[in-house]
């Protein structure tokens, strides 16, 4: 007589031992690929925000616009350029020459008046005898003419003109050379240093090799990102896979807890937002000439979540510490301890396990975490501070015959916001998987 057999809901512990092995083996290979793309990320944020921060600083406005001595040199250029240039017109050697010609006649009138005159003495009267018997008025008139084009050629003559060029252009240097900029010193020391740094000899090499090495970094930083949200995809697709396998999700639960440790870590210690003002250019005329300033940076900042924490710790003002210390708190170290009591509920002992501390941080500490607000949060500070950018650059937007400007707004968010969404997405479905597990063991 033959009997039905029940299959056994559990596998055998040998075969248990075995799925479990591989499948922590797995996922370990895994966690140290996500911590190689973390590790990647975490070093060329840093590169990137050192080069950006040495582009914002070699073109600040305060270097730039603002600079004295680059106002100084730019309106130097202008005039020198002036008056090496300086030609005189035809018409103006005739105007010039008609004027010599008006003086040397007043001049004449004034000498025969002055002989005209009553003289006293004996010696005035012989001169005044002398004169007009010998000189004539309308003679010395009419010789005026040929004397004035005789001058004016000689003091426009090309020999002359350029002494007269080197004479203005080097009273000119001089007033140029007494103007002060206390900035002076550091914009040299600065350029200098940079041109040693990026082994380059001129500001537009400078400027296009960090834009060029920024360029290329940013789109490595997002392929490591999205790398990094590819390998939490995967564990997903694992948990989708091996969602009936009962005896196999406790070690995929505390594998899962270590993916979002190390997610965690890297969205809180990479930029989030980046703010990037610039003028783009500035342009209008001074003396026919047009004079430019390009590429100002009004303003830049990145930071990170820790960043911008302990920026506000560092504020002397107790509001700004305790928006920093909550950051601190309920951002960063709460998140960590309920992951840590997630493990700690899961793997050790009853007394351990179940103590009252561990399950609140494990079970409801949750309104506490303030993670999915910090989201929230930066958000709306980006679409907020963006717009606001956005509204007094505009205004700064000039554009007639004396004065044309041009701004631009970079802000944006960076990868560290899109690792630290895909966080606080995977600790919420970490929380729905763990009220699973515990009510699959009682």
């Amino acid at each position: 007589m033959e009997t039905n057999q029940q299959p056994s809901p559990n596998p055998k512990p040998k075969y248990a031992s075995l799925a479990n092995i591989l499948l922590l083996l797995g996922l370990g290979i895994l966690l140290v690929v996500q911590g190689y793309f973390g590790y990647r990320l975490h070093e060329q944020s840093k590169k990137q925000q050192q080069l950006k921060e040495d582009y914002a600083m070699f073109n600040n406005i305060s270097f730039g616009l603002f600079s004295v001595d680059l106002w100084s040199d730019k309106i130097s250029a202008v005039v020198s350029g002036k008056i090496k240039g300086f030609e005189v017109t035809a018409e103006q050697k005739l105007a010039i020459r008609k004027q010599v010609e008006a003086q040397m006649h007043t001049m004449v009138n004034q000498v025969v008046s002055q002989f005209n005159k009553k003289q006293k003495g004996i010696g005035n009267k012989l001169k005044k005898f002398a004169f007009k018997q010998f000189v004539d008025p309308k003679e010395l008139h009419a010789e005026v003419p040929g004397f004035a084009k005789t001058i004016v050629n000689r003091l426009l003559s090309k020999k002359a003109t350029n002494q007269l060029k080197n004479i203005a252009n080097t009273k000119f240097e001089e007033l140029a050379d007494q103007t002060y900029d206390s900035t002076g010193i550091a914009i040299a020391k600065l350029t200098k240093h940079m041109y040693g740094k990026y082994k380059v000899n001129n500001p537009i090499a400078l400027n296009q090799q960090i834009e060029h090495k920024v360029e290329d970094i940013r789109k490595v930083n997002y392929n490591y990102a999205y790398a990094l949200l590819c390998t939490l995809l995967i564990v997903v697709v694992i948990w989708a896979s091996l969602r009936k396998k009962k005896h196999l999700q406790t070690s995929l639960f505390i594998m899962s807890l270590l993916f979002a440790l190390l997610l965690l870590f890297v969205g809180v210690t990479i930029p989030i937002i980046e703010v990037d003002a610039r003028l783009s250019s500035l342009n209008f005329l001074m003396m026919g000439e047009k004079v430019a300033f390009d590429n100002q940076v009004l303003f830049y900042q990145s930071k990170s979540i820790l960043d911008i924490a302990i920026v506000l710790l560092q504020q002397p003002k107790p509001d700004s510490i305790t928006v920093g210390v909550i950051i601190i708190l309920f951002v960063i170290i709460l998140p960590i301890l309920r992951i840590t009591s997630r493990g700690i509920h899961l793997l050790c002992k009853p007394l351990i396990a179940e103590n009252k501390v561990t399950r609140y941080l494990a079970f409801e500490s949750g309104k506490w975490d303030m993670a999915d607000v910090m989201v929230v949060g930066i958000l709306m500070t980006y679409i907020g501070l963006n717009g606001i950018l956005k509204s007094q650059l505009t205004d700064l937007n000039i554009k007639n015959e004396f004065l044309t400007t041009s701004t631009v707004n970079y802000t944006s968010l960076q990868p560290g916001y899109i690792l630290f969404v895909g966080y606080v997405v995977f600790a919420i479905m970490l929380s729905y998987m763990l009220k699973r597990l515990t009510c699959s063991t009682k």
